[in-house]
């Protein structure tokens, strides 16, 4: 295993200044399940002293459009530039092997390019010889951006680049799980950035609710768990802060039975198990016609003992540990308790032998709605295939329950799959695929998977707020 050497201390950034604190939290390595590094723990003294630099930084950074954009076209090349930096930072901390580590980064700067990019067009209503009407998208003030541990670097700058765009500051912090490599961005980034308008700070889960009711919060951007929204939201209300939320996903894929099941499995079983399953929108339940059920099982069973799991560094590895342990008990649990409830275990089924947080890659058969596997997003490598003999009642099946975030149909004909996929409560579902997520798409959950949109013009508007220009032409009101 290649071991990370964190050279100096990973230090705060607040008002473009390293910000160490007397207190730190260990950081676990999921590979060895022990610690590896530290991370500054914030003081509630120091959120505010964030906040109220972003705040002052606020008053200039929304004045200057072509400024913002030059900004963050700025900052996408020194973070394609420091790659090498990143990335095995961020194995380390989260587990996932170095080459989707790479991935992770090089898709943060396709953000940060895309927003810079991004001209916001002048939305004219009306525009006669009585008046001229257009709307304006006005900055929020000061952002919350609240980073999930499976993907911080992205999710994180993905946050950032709209806000920022958008013309407002940001406050960020990432995982208590999953800080460092966001703290080495916020080292890098502060070459290219106007001091105050990105802090970042770390700590343990109790900085959240500092920052979603500070009295100078504006506008929540956060991806986590439906529990923690449902939080977040309550708390928010007070001050009806604006609010983007992309909480928990239990994402359906319903299989037709014209696929060939080799295929379908292949792509499938990447989809959902890549990054060891910890992705919002992997596909977490498998609904099968009855006629493919055994030749899909053999597929997916074949994919699952082949999987190479290991340590993210090894160069052989496919995926990496679970990040955490209590997410990793949490995997232990749902397939113990399917299995208690009739499930058979195809493949997988147990904890890796030796240190971390590994866990054999698991499929499960013989499973149906009403055992917690189904019905709740796992968030790891246990996948339950599902039997169905009527596409109407998978689809009903799949719609059930109050999470809606992505979902996916795959046939060999694309347009029978499509009129299925019309069907599927979700904010995204694709036609033979499971992922395809773009900094220009919009993104966001139906029902409990969120509120508000991320991706495009529409997450810009999401953290900005409308107002009418009206301009009269016709009134005159000059002195005879």
């Amino acid at each position: 295993m290649s071991q990370v050497t964190l050279t100096s201390p990973l230090a705060m950034t607040i008002g473009g200044e390293v910000a160490p604190t007397k207190s730190s939290l260990d950081v676990i390595n999921p590979s060895t399940g022990a610690p590896f590094a530290q991370m500054p723990d914030a003081t509630a003294d120091q959120v505010d002293a964030a906040f109220r630099a972003a705040a002052e930084a606020f008053t200039e950074w929304r004045k200057d459009d072509a400024q913002r954009r030059e900004t963050l076209r700025a900052m996408a090349d020194v973070i394609a530039g420091s790659v090498d930096e990143i990335a095995p930072i961020l194995t380390a901390e989260q587990g996932k092997t170095l080459s989707r580590a790479r991935t992770e980064v090089a898709f943060a700067v396709a953000w940060l390019r895309y927003y810079g990019d991004l001209e916001i067009p002048e939305q004219v209503l009306r525009d006669d010889a009585e008046a001229r009407v257009i709307v304006q998208h006005r900055p929020l003030g000061v952002v919350a951006a609240i980073a999930p541990f499976n993907f911080p670097v992205s999710t994180g700058l993905a946050k950032v680049a709209t806000a920022l765009r958008a013309g407002n500051t940001v406050v960020l912090k990432p995982s208590p799980y999953t800080p460092l490599a966001t703290l080495k961005v916020g080292q890098l980034l502060r070459r290219v950035l106007p001091p105050g308008v990105l802090n970042i700070i770390t700590g343990s889960d109790d900085l959240g609710p500092m920052m979603t009711t500070h009295p100078l919060t504006r506008g929540i951007t956060f991806t986590g768990s439906t529990a923690t929204g449902q939080r977040i939201a309550a708390s928010a209300a007070n001050e009806l802060t604006r609010m983007t939320l992309e909480l928990g996903g239990n994402d359906a894929a319903i299989v037709l039975d014209d696929v060939d099941p080799e295929l379908v499995a292949s792509d499938l079983f990447d989809c959902a198990f890549n990054n060891t399953g910890q992705v919002c929108i992997a596909p977490k339940r498998v609904y099968v016609p009855r006629r493919l059920r055994q030749a899909l099982l053999d597929a997916f069973a074949d994919k699952a003992r082949s999987a190479k799991v290991g340590d993210g560094f090894a160069p052989d590895t496919e995926y990496g540990p679970v990040n955490n342990i209590r997410q990793f008990e949490r995997v232990v649990g749902l397939v113990d308790d399917a299995v208690a409830h009739g499930a058979k275990v195809v493949a997988g089924g147990r904890a890796i032998d030796g240190p971390g947080y590994f866990y054999e890659p698991t499929i499960l058969a013989g499973v149906s709605d009403g055992v917690r596997v189904v019905d709740e997003e796992q968030f790891g490598p246990a996948l339950p295939i599902v039997e169905y003999s009527d596409v109407d009642d998978a689809v009903c099946r799949a719609n059930a329950g109050k999470l809606g975030l992505a979902s996916s149909v795959w046939s060999a004909d694309a347009d029978r799959a499509a009129q299925v996929a019309d069907q599927l409560d979700a904010g995204t579902t694709w036609v033979n695929a499971h992922r395809g997520v773009s900094p220009a798409y919009p993104f966001g959950g139906l029902k409990w998977s969120g509120l508000g949109t991320e991706g495009g013009l529409w997450g810009l508007e999401g953290l900005s707020d409308v107002k009418v220009l009206y301009r009269n032409k016709a009134a005159s009101v000059s002195r005879p």
